[in-house]
């Protein structure tokens, strides 16, 4: 029994080994450093970028051309192939391309909620609700569920059940109307984030998840 644990162990240990050097190598770059250990979740404020206009991402945008070579060579020789089983790259190559895919997703989708809702909401809480949104959209939970936990952690001070009363227009409503989610943007006043009370702040936070939920649901049926 212990020595099976042991496995599962060392197991995960060269797993986690292979993601890691997959993401050094997709992060082959000046000024870019990462402080992702493989035992946490993988999320965008792991990845810190320095802010140097003079630093290079030396990727090769067409591994076609000839002065690819050089570059994929040395990269080659930067992970530790040898130690690597087939099975474990595969398995973990999946789960990488998929984190990669997933963090994509995200900063596209905050960039599109700041482009609409910067002027009214902190930067923070729509970085918030993007990533909570990605991770909460391919759960069996409900839509009310969803919302809920899109903006509860950012809003302490209000009870879970005020939450679902508040979530349940843009809940029950027909799926891809802006209706609802227009509706409950326009109740609350276009003032400064610390000027509106609580329940105004729930509102415009339950309405920009919508908003975030349907941007992902129409990407995925892209």
């Amino acid at each position: 029994m212990e020595n099976k644990v042991m496995c599962s162990d060392n197991q995960a240990n060269s797993e986690a080994n292979v993601e890691q050097a997959l993401w050094a190598a997709l992060l082959h770059a000046e000024g870019v450093s990462s402080s992702w250990t493989g035992d946490a979740p993988l999320t965008e404020d792991k990845f810190m970028v320095a802010e140097d206009p003079n630093a290079k991402i030396p990727y090769v945008w067409n591994p076609a051309t000839p002065e690819s070579e050089p570059f994929f060579t040395a990269l080659e020789q930067a992970l530790p192939l040898d130690d690597w089983k087939v099975d474990e790259v595969a398995t973990r190559s999946n789960v990488f391309f998929a984190q990669v895919n997933q963090l994509w997703s995200t900063a596209s989708l905050q960039e599109s909620l700041m482009q609409r809702f910067a002027t009214r909401v902190p930067q923070q809480l729509l970085t918030a609700i993007a990533t909570r949104a990605q991770h909460v959209l391919s759960s069996s939970i409900s839509l009310a569920d969803q919302l809920v936990q899109c903006v509860q952690e950012a809003l302490p001070n209000l009870a879970e059940d005020d939450l679902y009363v508040l979530a349940r227009p843009l809940a029950h409503a027909m799926r891809g109307n802006d209706t609802p989610i227009e509706a409950t943007l326009n109740r609350v006043r276009s003032v400064e984030w610390d000027a509106l009370s609580e329940v105004e702040q729930a509102r415009l936070s339950l309405a920009i998840a919508r908003y975030a939920l349907a941007e992902l649901e129409a990407k995925s049926e892209e």
